[in-house]
């Protein structure tokens, strides 16, 4: 009984990670809504800015281009592109030259064999295995007080723990390689470089909110691995 209480007494933890998650989204939103209004005094656009980090350090095989949406900008290894969104990519703002900048970093990353990278690429194939079975497979175990089914899941979404916990250094680091030569280049200067950190500081607590939500999701199911003790 004590460890089912225990096990549902986790689902409280699950609140507050929801809030911080939900903290987090919001924050995005607003700083990106705020500082996609400013414009930068250079007149550099998302897609400019994401070009010129590229040639300072030396990568002319990559790709820039344009794909819908909002806040859906990313970097694709597989093809060496880098996909800015429509309110990025000819974008003169300040918010854009922040996300563009990022973007790029990781495409440094990748040109250089940064090994966080590298280590995330080599368990996307598990993540994405571990977090579309992992719980059910958990869940179905403990109905059918089957712990090999429990244990299975535990394995599988450790996976999704493990990518979360690396994407951290990864993405704080595609930020800092953005910041850096932004302000080194003088890109922005004064309250515009300001502001594309506070952007880019916003998008981060988001990776942090994915990894909390993850290792409490973890802890569930160890709590549930551990029901019979």
């Amino acid at each position: 009984m004590g460890n089912y209480f225990a096990y549902y007494m986790t689902g409280f933890i699950m609140i507050p990670v929801f809030i911080f998650a939900v903290y987090c989204q919001i924050k995005v939103k607003n700083a990106f809504n705020r500082y996609s209004k400013v414009r930068n005094r250079r007149g550099m656009t998302g897609a400019d800015a994401a070009y010129k980090l590229l040639m300072i350090n030396g990568i002319t095989d990559v790709r820039i281009k344009q794909i819908g949406g909002s806040l859906t900008d990313h970097y694709d290894p597989r093809t060496k592109e880098i996909c800015l969104s429509q309110t990025v990519f000819n974008s003169t703002s300040v918010a854009a030259i922040g996300i563009a900048c990022h973007e790029a970093g990781h495409a440094c990353q990748h040109a250089q064999g940064y090994a966080p990278l590298k280590l995330r690429n080599a368990v996307i194939p598990a993540t994405r295995i571990g977090s579309f079975l992992g719980v059910p497979l958990a869940l179905i175990g403990m109905f059918l007080y089957s712990d090999v089914l429990i244990y299975a899941g535990i394995i599988l979404y450790s996976a999704v723990a493990l990518f979360q916990f690396i994407t951290l250094p990864v993405e704080f680091n595609a930020s800092r390689r953005a910041l850096d030569t932004i302000e080194a280049n003088g890109f922005l200067e004064g309250e515009e470089y300001k502001g594309a950190k506070k952007v880019l500081t916003a998008a981060a607590l988001t990776y942090v909110a994915a990894l909390a939500s993850a290792l409490a999701t973890l802890l569930r199911l160890f709590l549930i691995a551990n029901r019979r003790n």
